[in-house]
């Protein structure tokens, strides 16, 4: 079982806090050194070529940098604070008003920067303390804006979705028309709950006074519109690129981050020194990013060599009610590794181990790379360490406590393992199927 013993040191430590991009490539090496060929490890400068070269998995990858790009420099031009501005204004005289505006406005900054961390602290500075101020209940206003906050790990264009097409071989533009409508789905269920949660707790979301919206109805829309086209007419562009199939989503992220410049020179925030900064973000991001994906290269190949790959495959196999059982062991299993790491570290530990059982139980290659993201996301809010609760807590006014934010968050965690359950279930609501085409 050394194969399976690979896996277990490597989960442990990285539970231990160890740097995931060496805890993966030391560990892949100390195991080809000590029970297979040393050899072989001549074999890792090949797979980082094959990783990194100029072919077509290489190409999907340029797209990180680039999405990444974009999105800190739409973060940099204050989007989020202007969309929350009028989004507030917008629907402020409803019952729960602010939390929908938040929910919407989550939505369009994850198809707009599918920056987790800037979209989580840019609500959580602007809307958290109005909420609180008009005596929103603090489990609500915080479960809200995390949960809002995380729907750029669904939503497209989205870093997970491409880092899924590179694992599962799947074209990343199939993945971004796919997630769509689970998306879209989400997020009417995070209104949904918003809405009911005030009707049966009034209390929980107090109406804003009246005073404080005396602005016209026709001004309020007006500066909506100027806020919410902006960004939607960028999101038209990068997307429906993709999915009229005029541009690779490669093409499509340098488009984007053209576009993110242009709206920066519109909004008046554009400067070298800007764009020097968020190109230096950038580069931090993306070496993070790749530094886990060559690690986990080479303890795929320490894996493979010393037989864990078979062994895995047949335990997997071996699994009652085949597909399905298959399907809800690693569903439930990338759940509970979301309670400890990150989506990328399960993205590239996980999957590749499962890649052939899903070959060979013939298992729709979109619909599980859709149903790993949405699971993935659920891993951002997750206790004790989902990232988004961090992010908040950290920009949260004094009273706010870590309890609060827990426990305002398992709503929103029940409501997206309930569309989990409804994609796995029944993936044509989704526009999906859960069969491998034959001609794959």
């Amino acid at each position: 079982m050394i194969g399976v013993s690979i896996f277990l040191v490597a989960l442990l430590l990285l539970m231990l806090g160890y740097p995931v991009a060496f805890t993966f490539a030391g560990i892949g090496i100390a195991f080809v050194l000590l029970f297979a060929d040393p050899s072989q490890l001549a074999q890792i400068p090949y797979r980082i070529y094959s990783n990194m070269g100029d072919n077509g998995e290489g190409q999907v990858l340029m797209a990180v940098p680039l999405f990444i790009f974009m999105g800190i420099i739409l973060q940099r031009t204050k989007l989020a604070e202007q969309l929350l501005e009028s989004m507030g204004q917008l629907f402020g005289s409803l019952r729960g008003g602010i939390a929908i505006s938040t929910i919407l406005v989550g939505a369009l900054l994850a198809a707009s920067t599918g920056v987790v961390g800037a979209s989580v602290v840019a609500m959580g500075l602007i809307s958290l303390p109005v909420m609180l101020r008009y005596g929103y209940k603090t489990e609500l206003a915080t479960g809200t804006i995390t949960a809002a906050g995380t729907l750029g790990q669904l939503i497209p264009p989205s870093i997970v979705l491409i880092i899924l097409g590179d694992v599962l071989n799947v074209p990343v533009g199939d993945l971004f028309r796919a997630a769509l409508k689970p998306g879209l789905v989400l997020i009417g269920c995070y209104i949904a709950y918003v809405v009911i949660y005030c009707l049966i707790k009034p209390d929980a979301a107090p109406v804003i006074p009246k005073k404080d919206t005396e602005q016209s109805s026709a001004s309020v829309v007006l500066n909506a519109l100027i806020a919410v086209v902006p960004p939607l007419a960028l999101i038209l562009v990068v997307l429906g690129s993709i999915f009229n199939a005029i541009a690779t989503p490669t093409e499509s992220s340098a488009l984007g981050c053209l576009g993110a410049i242009i709206l920066a020179i519109l909004y008046r925030k554009f400067s070298f020194a800007m764009l020097w900064e968020s190109a230096h973000e950038t580069i931090k991001i993306t070496a993070m990013v790749f530094a886990v994906l060559l690690g986990a290269s080479i303890f795929s190949m320490g894996f493979s060599y010393t037989g864990g790959e078979e062994q895995v495959e047949h335990l997997l196999l071996s699994i009652p009610g085949e597909k399905w059982g298959f399907l809800i062991t690693i569903m439930l299993l990338i759940t509970l590794l979301g309670f400890f790491l990150d989506y990328i570290e399960i993205s590239y530990i996980v999957l590749p181990l499962v890649y052939a059982v899903v070959l060979e139980l013939g298992i729709n290659h979109v619909w599980f790379a859709i149903l790993v993201a949405m699971n993935l996301q659920t891993s951002f809010l997750t206790p004790p360490f989902g990232f988004a609760l961090f992010y908040l807590k950290g920009v949260a006014p004094q009273g706010v406590q870590t309890s609060h934010i827990y426990r305002g968050v398992i709503p929103f965690i029940a409501i997206q393992l309930a569309v989990l359950m409804s994609m796995l279930f029944f993936p044509e609501w989704y526009g999906l199927s859960s069969e491998q085409p034959s001609l794959w």
